[in-house]
């Protein structure tokens, strides 16, 4: 039965949910606030109703319990994130609680409205910095911090605690689109280049990058195995990933649709035998400190090498020979953007990324597809003389 206090202005209806294990009563309260007009009369019907409305949602558990959203969004990652998400999006997830918990984490879940969450986005939106370089922040990672949010809600929703997801109704600004940073066609010859000097292993990881497209966790992620030398084939069957809780370790690949054969140039399969050549001598020497694990890059000893490790060579690399310094994902970028350039279909260099869906293919290479179709429009208009049609061409009346 529900009981309801006057306060101030303000009801109070408070509703019995039963006991907690230690005896402690389990309290729901709701506090409702007549229109102003209403008579005592219309006051009295209404909040009636109200506490019966009340004290039906907490018999059917659609009410929370007094609980913070720090609180259910840790139990969210314990009894949800960790069981289904892979390891390095569980990672982001809890970095991203660095700013969601002090705006919002404090406040009850129930008592959380779509305009608390609004205004956090929009002031990530216009106030968010990177702390790493001190940019604002990038719209994707606005959306993050969004899904987080709207992730731990729905798992509320599911275990029957709410009636409703406050996010459905939030917007992320939209801002301005950055460019990606992607190295030219005379910049990735010049790279090539200047690899000719350097350590084999490094050598093979960049070229690789850059000819097939591939992720920086499926390339950490390739053995030995994976390569058919006699037809030239690479299949990507895993990637290998890290975060500080687990290490390095090995995860399956990023979508089914990841998994993928490619084949490559010759003169990459020869480049390759080079560095198999080489791998098999430094494993000789190590002898029994060798650990194997069949994988392309490794350490001294055998075992995998740490995601951050290449990254950190080739920022290295660039700046000793005075080259503009893209991050390794941006020689992904580069490959999708030069099959575009070369006619190469959508359909085709979405399979050769691996993307989930070819929409997500068209989204993010939107740009390169209209300079493609820019180049191909001109192409076909070069190709026939249009000075009759177009007015250009005094006419032989007026002559």
């Amino acid at each position: 039965m529900a009981n309801i206090r006057k306060r101030g202005k303000s009801y109070q209806i408070r509703v019995s949910c039963g006991y907690k294990v230690n005896g402690v009563q389990v309290v729901q309260t709701r506090t409702w606030t007549p229109d102003e007009g209403m008579t005592s009369k219309q006051i009295e019907k209404e909040i009636n109703r109200q506490a019966l409305l009340f004290e039906d949602e907490c018999l059917k558990g659609h009410v929370t319990a007094n609980i913070k959203f720090e609180t259910f969004a840790e139990r969210w990652f314990e009894e949800y994130a960790k069981l289904n998400l892979r390891g390095t999006s569980f990672a982001r997830m809890k970095q991203l609680t660095g700013r969601v918990y002090p705006a919002i984490g404090h406040l009850r879940l129930d008592k959380i409205t779509s305009r608390h969450i609004q205004q956090f986005i929009t002031d990530l939106a216009f106030n968010g910095k990177n702390q790493k370089t001190g940019k604002p922040l990038a719209r994707k990672t606005i959306i993050h911090h969004l899904s987080l949010i709207s992730d731990v809600f729905e798992y509320a929703l599911k275990m029957d605690m709410l009636t409703d997801n406050p996010c459905r109704r939030v917007t992320v600004p939209k801002g301005e689109v950055e460019e990606k940073d992607i190295y030219t066609r005379e910049e990735a010859d010049e790279i090539v280049r200047l690899l000719a000097d350097e350590p084999t292993k490094y050598r093979v990881f960049i070229v690789l990058a850059l000819c097939t497209g591939f992720r920086r966790g499926e390339l950490l992620g390739l053995e030995w195995k994976d390569i058919d030398w006699e037809n030239h084939l690479i299949h990507i069957r895993r990637t290998s990933c890290y975060t500080s809780d687990k290490g390095i370790y090995t995860d399956t690949t990023k979508t089914r649709k990841s998994k993928r054969i490619l084949k490559v140039q010759p003169e990459l399969i020869d480049l390759l035998k080079l560095y198999k050549a080489e791998q098999d001598q430094e494993r000789e020497r190590v002898g029994s400190k060798w650990e194997e694990h069949d994988r392309l890059f490794v350490k001294w000893d055998g075992k995998p090498i740490n995601p951050g490790t290449p990254y950190g060579w080739f920022k290295e690399f660039c700046e000793k020979k005075n080259i503009r310094f893209c991050d390794i994902h941006s020689m992904r970028h580069y490959n999708a953007s030069a099959l575009i350039a070369a006619g190469v279909d959508i359909v085709t260099v979405s399979g050769l990324l691996g993307h989930s869906t070819v929409t997500t293919t068209a989204n993010i290479y939107c740009h390169a597809m209209q300079e493609a179709q820019a180049k191909a429009s001109a192409a076909v208009a070069s190709s026939l003389d249009l000075s009759a049609v177009s007015g250009n061409k005094k006419s032989s009346l007026g002559a």
